[in-house]
């Protein structure tokens, strides 16, 4: 089977892709006969599969050309994975202890390879629902944050190195978008996508709406977004570690 161009990929499909790429069949042995593949996206974008067999283990993630909660009523570029998988790179050689290794990036799929976190390990949005104390939570994240933010800052970094990389993640541009629509935008307005518990609510919502000062604050922090780059993807995903 030749992925020579974009296709969304299942079960099946993803095998044969596998097999076709010799850096990830050999991370599970070259082994198909026990493996394991399930779907696992829980999120609004992406198809996210666990691979799992006797050798090793994988997880790919594979990014779709419209915001997959939605549908194809909504379009929304592939590209994302692209930049995802740089910023991966780059936090996995600054924090290697708390980043996955990403094994693979395929762009014309808009896929990437990289190391699944076995059990115990669960999400840890999952973990805190369930009142599960990480004592060493903060310690891990602070480290993290710091090494990411530091070393990608002009506190750090060359100005010249700077502005090459803002440059080069400037075409992250419907990503953010998204953001600024779902975040800043659509919860003090009029929008088709709101949804909240009608009637029940509606007073509420409409407090929101004619809120100026709240509207100004929230201009205020979609500012700063906008047009402060930093090297944090806006929601900092984590697996326990």
């Amino acid at each position: 089977m030749a992925f020579s161009e974009f296709r969304p990929l299942d079960d099946k499909s993803l095998i044969e892709y596998i097999k076709a790429v010799p850096a990830l069949s050999s991370i599970l042995g070259n082994n198909f006969s026990d493996l394991s593949v399930k779907e696992v996206g829980d999120g609004n974008l992406n198809f996210v599969f666990i691979l799992l067999n006797s050798s090793g283990s994988l997880v790919i993630k594979q990014a779709l050309p419209y915001v997959r909660c939605i549908g194809e009523s909504w379009p929304m570029t592939k590209e994302r994975a692209y930049f995802e998988s740089m910023a991966l790179k780059e936090e996995s050689r600054l924090c290697p202890e708390h980043v996955p290794q990403v094994y693979h990036f395929d762009r014309t799929m808009s896929l990437i390879a990289m190391r699944y976190i076995e059990s115990p390990h669960i999400i840890l949005r999952k973990g805190s629902i369930a009142g599960i104390e990480y004592p060493l939570l903060a310690e891990h994240m602070a480290d993290f944050m710091a090494k990411t933010l530091f070393f990608t800052s002009l506190l750090f970094r060359t100005t010249a190195d700077h502005k090459r990389d803002v440059g080069e993640y400037c075409g992250n541009v419907e990503l953010c978008r998204l953001t600024e629509q779902v975040v800043f935008s659509d919860p003090y307005k009029v929008s088709e996508y709101n949804r909240w518990t009608s009637p029940h609510l509606d007073s509420d919502v409409e407090a929101v709406r004619e809120d100026n000062l709240l509207k100004l604050e929230v201009a205020e922090l979609k500012s700063k977004f906008c047009e402060r780059a930093q090297a944090l993807y806006m929601e900092i995903y984590t697996l326990v570690l």
